[in-house]
C-alpha cells in the first residue's frame, strides 16, 4: 500500500497510515521523502553492515530521563536513531529515506509519535532547513513564535490562542526556511501535544482530550476544526519571536517587553532544534542564520503568570500587542550593529 501525506514542506511516501495526518487525494508522482515502516527493506539491510564511525548521546539537561543516541555510519552516509526504549530509525544521507520500528511490545503509534516530532526535526537538518524548538501561531497574518525551555508553557500557550481560532503553524518543531529573502514558518504536524494539568487549565478537565497514544501521558489537541482549533495550510512570514520566561508571582505578569538584540541572538542559539549535534561549521552557519532572524523580527520576553487562571490574561496580552505593534523596517546593517 503506498500512501502520500504532506508535513513540515515535505510530501512523504509511506507504506502504512500516518495518525493525525490525512493522505493526498491527488499524490505527485514524486515524494520528497520515502518511508518504509510494515517490513525491514533491502537498502536498511544493506546500510547497517556497516560500522558505525561515530557516536553522539543527547545531553540528559535536554530531555532528563529519555535516552536517545545517534549513530553515524560511512562519514554521514546513513545515521541511526536509537532512543531508550527500543524504538529505532535508519535514515539515508540526504534524508530522502527512512525506516523505522517499534521498540518491543511498542505500536506503529508509539513509533509514529517520535517519527512525526524529533525525527522530523532530525530530516530537517539535514535537508538544510533551521528548526526552533518552538510552537508557532498565526494571529492576523503574522506567524508568532513561542521560545523557552521545556515546562515554560510554550504548547499551552499556542493552544490557547488555537482554542481563540488563530490558526496553528506547528507546535515544538519549528521549521524555518527562506523565500524572497524573508523567514517564514512552514506548516509542521496538525497536533498540539499536552500535559494533563495543561489541559485541566484549558478544559478544566485532565481528561477532555484523547491520549497521543494509549499508555502514554500526554494527550492532544487536533487542529482539525472540530473545535475552534485548526492548521495553518501554507507557510507565513515570521514576525515576532516570544521568549517565555520564568512564571512570575508578581502582579504585573503576565507582560511583554522588548529583548535586545544581543539576547535574543544567545537564546535563539540555545533554542534551536537538537543543537547538540551540529558540528563546528554548521554552528557558524546556524549562527548567521540566526542572526539574520533577528535582523528581520521583533523579540520580546514574555514573563507569565504563575497563577494558572491568568492564561487568558496572557493569550489576550499576546493577541493585543501583535495585532495592533506595526512591523519595524529595520535594515540589515542596524540590525547587526545591534547584535
Amino acid at each position: 500500500m503506498k500512501l502520500s501525506f504532506r508535513t513540515y514542506g515535505l510530501t512523504i511516501d509511506s507504506d502504512l497510515p500516518l495518525p493525525g495526518l490525512q493522505a493526498l487525494a491527488d499524490p505527485p508522482p514524486e515524494s520528497d521523502l520515502v518511508l518504509r515502516l510494515a517490513a525491514f527493506p533491502s537498502w536498511a539491510q544493506e546500510l547497517l553492515k556497516n560500522q558505525p564511525v561515530a557516536r553522539r548521546i543527547r545531553p540528559a539537561a535536554v530531555l532528563p530521563g529519555e535516552s536517545f543516541t545517534v549513530w553515524e555510519y560511512a562519514d554521514e552516509s546513513f545515521f541511526q536513531l536509537i532512543y531508550g526504549d527500543g524504538t529505532r530509525f535508519v535514515i539515508d544521507g540526504r534524508a530522502a529515506r527512512v525506516w523505522g520500528e517499534p521498540g518491543p511490545g511498542l505500536t506503529h503509534e508509539d513509533l509514529c509519535v517520535y517519527l512525526l516530532g524529533p525525527v522530523m526535526g532530525f530530516i530537517a537538518r539535514r535537508r538544510g532547513f533551521t528548526p526552533l524548538h518552538a510552537s508557532s501561531v498565526i494571529i492576523g497574518k503574522r506567524a508568532i513564535a513561542l521560545l523557552g525551555e521545556a515546562g515554560s508553557g510554550k504548547s499551552t500557550t499556542a493552544a490557547a490562542l488555537a482554542l481563540r481560532g488563530w490558526p496553528t503553524l506547528c507546535e515544538d518543531v519549528c521549521i524555518l526556511t527562506e523565500t524572497n529573502m524573508q523567514l517564514h514558518v512552514i506548516p509542521g504536524y496538525p497536533r498540539i501535544c499536552l500535559w494533563p494539568d495543561s489541559v485541566s487549565y484549558l478544559f478544566s478537565s485532565p481528561d477532555a482530550l484523547p491520549a497521543i497514544v494509549r499508555g502514554w501521558e500526554k494527550r492532544f489537541l487536533a487542529l482539525d476544526g472540530r473545535t475552534r482549533a485548526r492548521a495553518a495550510l501554507s507557510s507565513c512570514p515570521l514576525s515576532s519571536i516570544l521568549f517565555l520566561a520564568s512564571r512570575s508571582d508578581d502582579d504585573r505578569a503576565p507582560s511583554i517587553e522588548p529583548l535586545p538584540k544581543r539576547r535574543a541572538v544567545l537564546q535563539l542559539v540555545q533554542n534551536s532544534y537538537m543543537n547538540w549535534l551540529l558540528n563546528r561549521q554548521q554552528r557558524a552557519s546556524e549562527f548567521d542564520i540566526i542572526v539574520k532572524l533577528v535582523s528581520q523580527v521583533d523579540c520580546f520576553r514574555l514573563t507569565p503568570s504563575s497563577d494558572p487562571a491568568r492564561l487568558d490574561e496572557l493569550v489576550s496580552l499576546i493577541e493585543s500587542h501583535i495585532l495592533h505593534a506595526s512591523i519595524p523596517a529595520t535594515s540589515m546593517a542596524g540590525a547587526m550593529e545591534n547584535v
